[in-house]
C-alpha cells in the first residue's frame, strides 16, 4: 500500500482573534453555571454570543455602532472567517429533473434501466469535462505554476429515493483531493478552477442526459410550462404528468418553508442575518424538524410497488399511470433543426446577447454552460455534442467577444512551461475576462452623461417645503437624508448616482425627492428591475412605477405606453442600479433624448452587481457618487454632536449645489401651506435649525 502524497495539513494557531474571545465567553458562561468549559452550549445561546462580541469587535473597529444586520453579520463573516482552509475531497453531486426520477420510478423494469444507465452515462461524461478542462494542481513556490494532471481519485454512489421515500436518483462523487502530475507525484486538486468549473458541468450532465435517453428511449424534452420567466426554464420529459412531479418534490417544499421560517426567526432574536455557517446550521434543523421518521431499507421491488401505487392515487389508477408511460415513450415527432454555419452563427448571437444581459464580463465557463443548454434544442448524436460546444465558445469568445486580457509581455515560455492546451503554466485555466464592444459602447456612454450638468433643477424654496412638510407630517429627515434630497434636486446633473446600505433611510429621502420635484411642477417616473419591486416602489414613493424590462421591449418595438410617452425635460427617472448595463444604457439615453434626468439609487453592494458591472463603479470614480450612509452613521450620537454633523452636511451640499441658487420668495412665505409648516418649524428643538442651509428668508425662525 503507497501513501498518496503528504498527508492533510493540520493548521495549529490559526484563530483569528474573534473566534478566541467567543471560546472564552463560551467558556466563562458554562464556568459559571458549574459546567465543564469546553461543553457545548444551544446555539441560540452561541449566536447570542457571536452577536455581542461582534457588536464590540465593530465599535473598536469603525469607532461606532453597527448601522444594521448587514454590517453586524458582515463583521462576523470577516472575523470568523479561517486564515487558512484544508480540504480532503469535493462532494459532486448530479441529479435530474424531477420528470426523469418519476418516469423512472414507475415505468418498466426494463425501462427503468434504460434511464438510469443514460443517467450513469451522462455522470461519465460530466466527470470527462471536468478532467478535461478542470482538473489540475499547482506546483512551485507559492503554487505559481498550474499543471495538468492524469486524472480523478473518485468514487460513486447511486441513490434512488430522498429522505421522504419519494423517487429521486441521483449520484454523489466524492472526489479525493488528490491527483497525480505527470511526474508521479500526488499533490492537491486547485480548487478555483474546480469551482468555476461547477454550473458548466451541472450543463454537461443535463444536456448529456437528454441525448442518452433521447437516443434510447425515443423521449422528448422540452420547456416545463409555467416557468418563472425571471429564472432559466426547467426542461422536463414531454407526457410526464406534472402533478406526479409535484407529488414527489414535497420534501424539499418543505424544508425550504421551514428553513425560511427559522431565518426570519433568527432575524428577529438577534437582530441580524445569520452567517452562512448558521444558515448551514438553520438548514440542517429544518431539514431533521421536517424529517420524516426514517423508513426501514426496502428493496427496488418494495420501493417501485410503493411508488407505483402513490401514482396510480394521484391520476386515478394504474391504467393512467400505464398510459402517461406510454404517451412520454411516444412523443409526437418534431421537426429537427439542423447544426448547420447558419445555426452556429445565430447561436452563438444568442448566447452573446444571454450574456450580455445577465453580466457584464464572462469567462469561458459562463458561455460553455450557455452553449450546453443551447445543444439540448438539437438531436444531435452524442459523440458530436462536444465538438459542437468547443465550435461555439470559440465562436462566442474569439469571434465576437472582446478579450479583457492584460498586454502580453513577449515572452514565449518552453514546452515544458506549457499545458496539455499550449496555455502557460503561469495562468490560470478558463480565467481569463471578456466582454462585448457593446458594453463597452453602452458604459462610455453612461459615464459621459453622469459629467453633464445641462438638467433641471428644483427652486430651492420647493425643497425646503417638502422638507418641512416630511417633518410636519411625522417624518423628519436626519441631515444626511437632507442633504442627499437637496443635491438630488439642486445638482442638475442627468444621470446621478447615489449609494446606501440597506437601512439607511433610502425610501424616505425618495419620498421627499418626488414632494420637491412634482411641488416644483415637476413628474417622477420609477423604473424597478420587477413588476413586485416596481408596485412596493409605487406604493412607498406614491410615484408611477414600471419594469426596466417593459421600457426597454417597448424601446424595441415601439408604440411607447402613455406613462413612457410623457417623459420631459421636467421628468425626473428614479431607477435601480441592479439594472443590466445593455437595459440601463437604453433607459438613459431614452430620457436624456426627451431631456429628462435620472437618478439611479442602491444599495452600497450594487456597486459589485453582476448585471451593472464596473459601470457604476466608472460612475463613481470619474465623478463622484452620493453616500447616504457617510452622513446617517452619526444619528445615535448625543445632540450636541447634531451642529458638527449638519454644518459638515451644509457645506457637503453648498458645495455640490454651487451652481444653483436662489431664495424663498415673499409669495411662497404667505403661501397657507407655508403658514402652517412655519407654525412647525417654531416647535422644532433649537438644534434642528441649523441643519437647514441658510439661504435666504429660510433663517432659524
Amino acid at each position: 500500500m503507497a501513501r498518496l502524497g503528504a498527508p492533510f495539513r493540520i493548521v495549529d494557531n490559526d484563530l483569528r482573534p474573534f473566534r478566541l474571545e467567543v471560546a472564552k465567553r463560551i467558556a466563562a458562561l458554562n464556568t459559571a453555571i458549574g459546567w465543564p468549559a469546553d461543553a457545548s452550549i444551544a446555539a441560540a445561546d452561541r449566536a447570542w454570543v457571536r452577536t455581542q462580541v461582534a457588536r464590540e469587535f465593530f465599535l473598536t473597529e469603525h469607532a461606532r455602532e453597527p448601522n444594521d444586520a448587514r454590517e453586524l453579520a458582515g463583521q462576523i463573516a470577516k472575523d470568523s472567517r479561517p486564515r487558512t482552509q484544508t480540504v480532503a475531497g469535493y462532494d459532486l453531486t448530479f441529479s435530474p429533473v424531477k420528470s426523469v426520477s418519476t418516469l423512472w420510478a414507475v415505468a418498466e423494469p426494463a425501462v427503468a434501466a434504460v434511464i438510469e444507465q443514460a443517467h450513469r452515462a451522462a455522470v461519465k461524461d460530466a466527470l470527462a469535462f471536468i478532467e478535461k478542462h478542470a482538473l489540475f494542481t499547482r506546483i512551485g513556490p507559492q503554487g505559481i505554476r498550474q499543471v495538468n494532471v492524469r486524472g480523478l481519485v473518485a468514487t460513486a454512489f447511486t441513490h434512488r429515493d430522498s429522505r421522504a421515500g419519494d423517487p429521486d436518483l441521483h449520484t454523489h462523487v466524492a472526489v479525493a483531493n488528490k491527483v497525480q502530475t505527470p511526474d508521479g507525484r500526488w499533490l492537491a486538486i486547485d480548487g478555483r478552477v474546480l469551482f468555476k468549473a461547477n454550473v458548466a458541468a451541472s450543463e454537461t450532465y443535463n444536456t448529456a442526459l437528454e441525448q442518452h435517453l433521447r437516443e434510447t428511449l425515443g423521449v422528448r424534452f422540452a420547456e416545463r410550462p409555467g416557468t418563472d420567466p425571471t429564472k432559466r426554464p426547467i426542461r422536463e420529459i414531454v407526457g410526464v404528468d406534472p402533478r406526479l412531479n409535484q407529488r414527489w418534490s414535497t420534501r424539499r417544499a418543505h424544508i425550504n418553508t421551514r428553513r425560511g421560517e427559522l431565518a426570519i426567526q433568527f432575524q428577529q432574536d438577534h437582530g441580524r442575518p445569520p452567517t452562512p455557517v448558521e444558515a448551514l446550521h438553520l438548514a440542517q434543523q429544518a431539514t431533521l424538524e421536517t424529517r420524516d421518521a426514517k423508513h426501514e431499507p426496502r428493496s427496488v421491488t418494495e420501493q417501485r410497488s410503493t411508488w407505483l401505487n402513490e401514482a396510480a392515487a394521484v391520476l386515478g389508477g394504474r391504467g393512467a399511470v400505464a398510459a402517461m408511460v406510454q404517451t412520454a415513450l411516444s412523443p409526437a415527432a418534431e421537426t429537427a433543426t439542423i447544426a448547420d454555419a447558419r445555426w452556429v452563427a445565430q447561436t452563438a448571437d444568442h448566447i452573446l446577447a444571454v450574456m450580455e444581459h445577465s453580466r457584464s464580463t464572462w469567462q469561458m465557463w459562463h458561455v460553455r454552460a450557455e452553449a450546453q443548454r443551447q445543444l439540448r434544442r438539437l438531436e444531435l448524436p452524442t459523440e458530436h455534442a462536444a465538438a459542437l460546444v468547443d465550435l461555439l465558445v470559440d465562436e462566442v469568445l474569439h469571434g465576437r467577444s472582446v478579450a479583457l486580457a492584460a498586454p502580453g509581455d513577449g515572452i514565449d515560455e518552453p514546452q515544458a512551461l506549457r499545458r496539455t492546451d499550449g496555455s502557460s503554466v503561469y495562468t490560470v485555466a478558463g480565467a481569463d475576462l471578456y466582454t462585448s464592444q457593446r458594453i463597452l459602447d453602452a458604459e462610455r456612454r453612461l459615464v459621459a452623461v453622469a459629467g453633464r450638468r445641462d438638467g433641471s433643477a428644483v427652486e430651492g424654496s420647493a425643497v425646503d417645503l417638502a422638507l418641512l412638510e416630511m417633518a410636519a407630517n411625522g417624518t423628519a429627515l436626519d441631515a444626511g437624508q437632507a442633504s442627499l434630497v437637496w443635491q438630488m434636486c439642486t445638482s442638475g446633473a442627468r444621470l446621478q448616482l447615489a449609494i446606501a446600505p440597506a437601512g439607511a433611510g433610502k425610501t424616505t429621502a425618495m419620498r421627499a425627492l418626488t414632494l420637491a420635484w412634482t411641488e416644483d411642477g415637476g413628474q417622477v417616473l420609477g423604473l424597478a428591475p420587477s413588476a413586485a419591486a416596481a408596485a412596493v416602489l409605487g406604493e412607498q414613493t406614491g410615484i408611477r412605477a414600471d419594469t426596466l424590462a417593459k421600457l426597454t421591449w417597448f424601446l424595441r418595438h415601439g408604440d411607447l405606453p402613455d406613462w413612457a410617452a410623457t417623459v420631459g425635460p421636467s421628468t425626473l427617472v428614479n431607477e435601480a442600479g441592479m439594472a443590466d448595463t445593455l437595459s440601463l444604457d437604453a433607459a438613459v439615453q431614452f430620457a436624456i433624448d426627451r431631456g429628462a434626468s435620472v437618478r439611479l439609487v442602491g444599495d452600497d453592494q450594487q456597486l459589485a452587481a453582476i448585471g451593472a458591472g464596473g459601470v457604476l463603479r466608472d460612475i463613481k470614480q470619474t465623478h463622484g457618487a452620493l453616500h447616504l450612509a457617510e452622513l446617517h452613521r452619526f444619528t445615535t450620537r448625543p445632540k450636541q454632536q447634531h451642529h458638527s454633523h449638519c454644518a459638515t452636511a451644509t457645506r457637503r451640499r453648498s458645495t455640490s449645489t454651487s451652481d444653483t441658487s436662489g431664495s424663498m420668495s415673499e409669495t411662497s412665505l404667505r403661501s397657507p401651506r407655508m403658514l402652517s409648516l412655519l407654525g412647525f418649524l417654531t416647535k422644532l428643538p433649537d438644534w434642528t435649525r441649523s441643519c437647514w442651509p441658510r439661504r435666504g428668508s429660510l433663517s432659524p425662525i
